[in-house]
């Protein structure tokens, strides 16, 4: 019974994990008249219509472009800062590190709607609003403390007899943390910037605030506002829901394994 149920199990649990993203598959190959039929059934005649409707209605290629940009940033930004960060708390002699990290996991702490008004107000101050970079900052700023924290962690499972050698032979602390630490660390990294990257591509608060045309919208502001003013496209809002999905489906497949490796290093001590 082991041997079966626990195979049945997994399947059953997968299927409904799964179970929005298929649904959402299916609504997006529905025509017109079966998308509010009672009760919910499996197209009779598929269609691609939705596929085509959204690119044909919408700026969507556009719109694509700018989440890929702007999340792409973010975590190269991201990764820059938290992994010297990280080195710094992990390798090297820093006063009070317990204290820093704790004051950088804080930023996390703040409810995202708390900071919203101040944050619109410095950004047009700075004349950012309904740019690229005004998303780029803000993320990068509540992604950092994630990105430091996992890095820092990580960093601290190599051992400090690798760093140690390393300056025996001559290298110094920056050439160090380039030639040897992030090599070792690339597990860790990997997971980071694909978390960074999902947080980035998936933020609704402060893209809706920031943004107010396609020329820096994001595709979670964009889907939200395919609604007319009379309907709303079910269909479209699927078709588009399932195109988004995937890039971050062929990422955590392709680096699954350095996913997996980085969240579960430091879990066994050999």
């Amino acid at each position: 019974m082991k041997r079966i149920g626990f195979p049945i199990l997994l399947i059953a649990m997968a299927i409904y994990c799964s179970g929005p993203l298929l649904w959402q598959c299916i609504t997006s190959l529905k025509p017109e008249s079966e998308l509010t039929r009672i009760p919910p059934i499996f197209p009779g005649d598929p269609t691609v219509n939705h596929y085509i409707s959204i690119f044909e209605g919408y700026p969507f290629m556009r719109i694509i472009l700018n989440s890929a940009i702007v999340s792409s940033a973010t975590t190269l930004l991201s990764l820059v800062l938290g992994c010297l960060s990280a080195f710094g708390l992990s390798k090297l002699r820093v006063r009070h590190k317990a204290f820093i990290l704790g004051f950088v996991l804080s930023v996390s702490m703040f409810p995202a709607i708390a900071t919203v008004s101040p944050l619109h107000i410095i950004i047009r101050g700075l004349g950012l609003r309904d740019t690229w970079w005004a998303l780029i900052l803000t993320y990068t700023t509540f992604s950092l403390p994630l990105s430091i924290w996992i890095l820092t962690n990580y960093f601290q499972q190599i051992p400090d007899e690798i760093c140690l050698s390393a300056r025996i032979d001559g290298c110094s602390p920056f050439q160090t943390f380039c030639r040897i630490m992030l090599p070792l660390s690339a597990p860790g990294i990997f997971t980071t910037a694909i978390l960074v990257f999902i947080f980035s591509w998936n933020e609704f608060l402060f893209a809706l605030t920031f943004t107010s045309t396609p020329a820096s919208r994001t595709i979670p502001v964009a889907i939200a506002l395919f609604p007319g003013l009379h309907e709303v496209p079910w269909g479209d809002i699927a078709a588009a829901s399932v195109l988004v999905t995937l890039p971050l489906i062929f990422l955590v497949l392709t680096f699954q394994r350095r996913i997996i490796e980085g969240l579960t290093a430091g879990a066994v001590k050999g």
